[in-house]
């Protein structure tokens, strides 16, 4: 099929984008859509630019890596010349190839080591770029861990899919199409949140787990006391509670729980640099909501907000009922978000895009909330300045299966 027949470009025109853009802020890597001659009609994710501007065609094309597997059987998982990790996989109508979503072009921990291989020297004679652009676009190429690839593979499948079963419901244009569509749509974005929920709920940030196993050692070696065991217990309890995977939704009580655990595991890091006072009534406490919506703004309000602080500061977890439902508040005395960061976030287009962890986290967690609650719910940033920050999570009373 001609390219300039190809119904791809017709989805482009209709916003293809805005389709996907919930499930795109489940990853950060890249994803593209290419037609079957190599042009690049869509970046959903925008590639490194060592990818883009040194090895990728001139005129927005795919590398040869890519255009040697537009082929029947060349689709799948594969490893790059230069060792990173990538993804081919075609859309079709019925036999017909009309395109591919490709992707990831990131390293695996266990091969990082071959972007320090790397012919810097052959690729400036090659492609007549500055020695200093090639080696700092080297440099910038990210390291994932298998979990994340997997997740994403998942993703540009169910894109693939997905497209697929557009193009095929223009071309028949039938009602039982349009049904199946829809409905294949449901599953899709019932699976993305599932996907969501358990890949936040198997992580955990390093530096901290780190640091607290740092200082747990230097404790158990300067005294043998119950703050030790307390520690000890406290860690274990919570990396217990971010496996869990018996339920989506968890009670706000157990949620606070788990916080408390984790403030109390920050305290004895920090000592007095950190104070935090929790006060959520009884009758809420019943109340249900997704698992791990809390605990990242918590942990936000402590590296963003106290921990550069000198004098440290104070977080302050309450929350009321009121008309339009519950709302948990969480507060800091902290620096503040910055001004860049804080525009991304108010942003969600940007924030999908963002490389910034923090910004990426809050975004995906209002999107949890709206998916559960609709959009009249979710997460606010109320306040953020000089003073500190107030973030507010707002859900419903009714109907919320306690």
């Amino acid at each position: 099929m001609k390219t300039q027949n190809n119904p791809l470009k017709n989805l482009i025109a209709s916003n293809l984008y805005a389709r996907y853009s919930g499930i795109l802020s489940l990853s950060d890597i890249a994803l593209f859509l290419a037609d079957t001659s190599g042009e690049i009609l869509l970046e959903f994710i925008p590639s490194p630019d060592f990818c883009t501007k040194v090895c990728m065609e001139r005129g927005g094309r795919v590398c040869p890596d890519y255009s040697s597997r537009f082929q029947p059987g060349g689709e799948g998982s594969f490893v790059c010349r230069h060792g990173l990790e990538n993804i081919l996989i075609p859309i079709k109508i019925e036999d017909e190839i009309l395109g591919y979503i490709g992707g990831m072009q990131v390293y695996l921990p266990e091969t990082e080591y071959q972007k320090y291989m790397i012919d810097v020297q052959s690729l400036q004679d090659e492609k007549s770029a500055e020695l200093e652009f090639i080696a700092k676009a080297i440099s910038s190429l990210k390291t994932i861990e298998q979990n994340k690839i997997s997740i994403h593979e998942q993703l540009c499948g169910h894109i693939a899919k997905n497209i697929s079963l557009d193009l095929t419901e223009s071309v028949n244009n039938t009602d039982s199409d349009v049904a199946r569509l829809s409905i294949e749509k449901e599953i899709l974005e019932k699976k993305i949140i599932d996907l969501e929920a358990k890949n936040m709920s198997l992580v955990i940030n390093p530096h901290f787990l780190f640091n607290t196993l740092n200082c747990i050692a230097r404790i158990a070696y300067f005294e043998h006391s119950h703050t030790t065991e307390e520690l000890i217990y406290c860690l274990s309890d919570l990396l217990r509670y971010n496996l869990k995977q018996d339920d989506q939704l968890h009670t706000i009580g157990s949620e606070i729980d788990n916080i408390e655990k984790y403030l109390y595991i920050q305290k004895v890091r920090f000592k007095n640099r950190l104070e935090y006072d929790i006060d959520i009534p009884d009758k809420i406490r019943s109340y249900r909501i997704p698992n791990m919506v809390i605990q990242p703004i918590v942990e936000n309000a402590l590296i963003h907000g106290i921990t550069p602080k000198r004098d440290g500061g104070k977080i302050s977890i309450f929350a009321e009922e009121q008309k339009n439902g519950i709302v948990i508040s969480i507060l800091d005395n902290g620096n503040g978000f910055s001004k860049e960061i804080l525009d991304k976030i108010r942003n969600s287009e940007k924030v999908q895009q963002t490389e910034n962890k923090s910004g990426l986290g809050i975004w995906s967690t209002d999107n949890r909330l709206k998916r559960y609650y609709g959009d009249g719910y979710g997460l606010e940033i109320v306040k953020s300045d000089y003073s500190g920050s107030t973030v507010t999570i707002t859900i419903p009373t009714q109907s919320n299966g306690r």
